[in-house]
């Protein structure tokens, strides 16, 4: 089957979003539905629309007419290809153009972000709010930019779950066929609201400065790819041709199957995230991690895996087991791995453990520590209280110990406040130590809820009955930290080991961060809230300020890359972590830690978007278009150092179609 190509026309306006299509629910590792991270918290929006302030400080003047170039295209001009139908005019390529081209354009320089911007934000003629922000009364900032010429590639017939090429798309997500043979482009520019997050328009967008190749399967004839590329004024080409001689160009193949020649959002954040939660032992024969085999952390076969007896799963459906569950699972648990549940994290309140002999939490920790660690009890004085206040009856002996994994789908989510809960009561430490220990010794990543701090302050004499026996400390040392207090559950997200991301109360906490060993503050745009002496303590070398940064749209940010990673390269070579900070830690503080996982990682800039993103647990990042932009050309000046030639791994629209696509089950509740 021969591949047509065309040169693309004029570009045009483009004004309403495309609509979902079925490759953006694509599953990429297994049938059946995908488990979706974070799904506790709220999406974060891109922000309130600018104020009369913000209004009246328009953007910067437009570039010179001569500053930038063009971006070079193998399939520009068109007519040195066959030409395979005149009007309008379609040209024939091979499989080999294609990988050509497409191999070209990944290896150019990126135009500058003040060419591309504010057209990529969307520039709707009647949305009024977005055009007085960003181009004020300079109307020719609405002009199409002339340094793009790209390539979109579209696949006839649209289904993407198969027989689908690096960064391909649908039609119906550029094109609108609505009024039959009279098609156009999609018209995406949101005609109302204020945003700087519109990644969805992104592809329809590129496309209409883009030289368009159309493939097909080989069961799709001919007459219907003519018709599309007349409506289209674009290409086509043979998959199974593309398949056979260039793999690597492939995404998913044509039995459906994904490759993994082509960098996908949603698998490699999936990666990423079983990475960073990977099982782990936090006191003997008891680990803490995801659910082995599941969609987000299959079973790596790795030898070294421990092979688990019981296997605790906490979800928000599950009920505390009773005292004959727990003995049945426990016997049974000697032939055959046995599964059980218990509630999830944020589902249990404070006041449903007031009443006499209800303690789901004490009881269940007793209950594991006891098949952990057989004939042997944290309190010598415990059998005789469980007795009396209704609890587990802990006299039954177990010979031998149990390996005992307490998971849930992530790794985190769920399980924290039975993981936080067991760890104060098999080290006998109060709240605030498990905290700590939990996270710095044992190196776990975790997320708690307002009311898991306070249920599992409220239940912290009868979890660690040890504190009160002990005479010896003083009154200050067994009161609560401060800290404790002024923490919402969450702390900073731990990054790199010396790299955390986090918000602005994170940094208006700072005896929290120096136990946690943070001994240094990168505030993007957003100061914290410190006391002179307190600045003094840290001393104001270990502080860095990025002022004038706000969260807009229009302010650059990769001008202070270089000095905000030196600061952190500082904290690194003198042992210590930096935590980089804004307001809410999702969009200037976000990427910063980007461009650093970047530089110090050799990672392209998606995947170290996936690997910051999987890291920052419940919290969604958000870099805005501009800075996902300008983190796209640090991505060109990282390879420039290393030596190696310029090739982006995935081009702008296919990253901003994969960075919508991964929000959308946010923004859609």
């Amino acid at each position: 089957m021969s591949t047509l190509v065309i040169h693309q026309p004029a570009s045009r306006a483009s004004l309403t979003p495309p609509p979902e299509t079925s490759a953006l629910s694509l599953d990429t590792s297994r049938p059946g539905s995908a488990p979706i991270p974070n799904k506790h918290l709220p999406y974060c929006p891109a922000g309130p629309a600018p104020g009369k302030s913000q209004l009246a400080s328009p953007p910067a003047s437009p570039p010179s007419k001569n500053s930038g170039l063009q971006t070079f295209s193998l399939l520009h001009p068109a007519d040195t290809y066959p030409q395979v139908i005149n009007n309008p005019p379609i040209f024939s390529i091979d499989a080999f153009t294609l990988a050509a081209a497409i191999n070209e354009q990944a290896t150019q320089l990126f135009p500058d972000p003040k060419l591309a911007f504010p057209w990529l934000h969307g520039l709707h003629a009647e949305n009024q709010v977005q055009l007085a922000f960003f181009i004020a009364r300079r109307k020719a900032l609405r002009k199409t930019p002339q340094c793009f010429r790209g390539i979109t590639v579209v696949k006839v017939g649209g289904d993407l779950t198969k027989a689908r090429l690096k960064g391909a798309v649908s039609t119906d997500e550029v094109l609108d066929l609505k009024n039959g043979k009279d098609a156009s482009f999609l018209e995406v520019d949101p005609r109302d609201g204020f945003s700087v997050r519109n990644f969805q328009i992104q592809a329809a967008k590129m496309a209409t400065v883009s030289d368009v190749v159309l493939y097909a399967a080989a069961e799709t004839k001919v007459e219907e790819i003519h018709d599309l590329a007349k409506k289209f004024a674009t290409a086509q080409s043979s998959f199974e041709e593309v398949e056979q001689n260039y793999p690597d160009m492939v995404a998913v193949d044509s039995r459906g199957q994904t490759t993994g020649n082509v960098m996908d959002f949603f698998h490699w954040e999936r990666q990423e995230m079983c990475n960073m939660s990977k099982a782990s032992e936090i006191a003997r024969n008891v680990w803490l991690g995801p659910t082995p085999d599941s969609l987000l952390c299959p079973l790596s076969g790795d030898d070294d895996e421990p092979t688990f007896d019981i296997l605790i799963e906490a979800n928000d459906l599950a009920q505390p087991p009773d005292s004959h569950t727990l003995k049945r699972v426990g016997e049974l648990s000697y032939s055959a791995p046995q599964h059980l549940e218990f509630p999830s994290s944020g589902s249990m309140m404070p006041q449903t453990h007031t009443q006499k002999g209800s303690d789901p939490l004490k009881t269940i920790c007793q209950w594991i520590y006891k098949l952990a660690n057989p004939n042997n009890t944290p309190d010598a004085s415990e059998d005789e209280e469980n007795d009396s206040d209704g609890d587990i009856a802990m006299k039954l002996l177990y010979p031998q110990s149990r390996k005992i994994l307490i998971h849930c789908t992530d790794g985190y989510t769920e399980s924290t406040l039975l993981g936080l809960a067991y760890f104060m009561y098999a080290e006998q430490v109060a709240v605030h130590e498990a905290w700590l220990r939990l996270h710095c010794e044992k190196k776990r990543n975790f997320f708690a809820y307002p009311s898991d701090v306070a249920l599992l302050a409220s239940l912290q004499s009868r979890l660690v009955p040890t504190l009160s026996l002990i005479r010896d400390r003083s009154r200050a040392a067994q009161e609560e930290p401060a800290w404790i207090s002024r923490i919402d559950g969450s702390l900073p997200s731990r990054i790199l080991p010396y790299m955390y991301l986090g918000n602005l109360g994170h940094a208006n906490n700072p005896d929290l961060l120096k136990e946690m060993g943070i001994k240094r503050i990168l505030s993007v745009g957003e100061p914290a809230n410190w006391t002179k002496a307190q600045i003094e303590t840290w001393g104001q070398k270990n502080l860095l300020f990025i002022d004038r940064v706000q969260d807009n749209g229009v302010d650059p940010l990769m001008k202070d890359f270089e000095r905000c990673l030196d600061f952190i390269a500082k904290g690194k070579s003198d042992g210590t972590a930096t935590l980089v900070h804004c307001r809410v830690g999702v969009s200037r503080s976000a990427t910063i830690c980007i461009a650093e996982v970047m530089a110090s990682h050799g990672l392209s800039f998606p995947r170290a978007y996936c690997y910051v993103r999987a890291r920052r647990l419940n919290v969604i990042i958000q870099p805005h278009l501009r800075f996902a932009y300008e983190l796209l050309k640090w991505d060109e000046i990282c390879q420039q150092r290393r030596g190696e030639p310029i090739k982006r791994e995935l081009e702008w629209a296919t990253i901003a179609r994969e960075i919508a696509a991964m929000n959308k089950p946010y923004s859609s509740r």
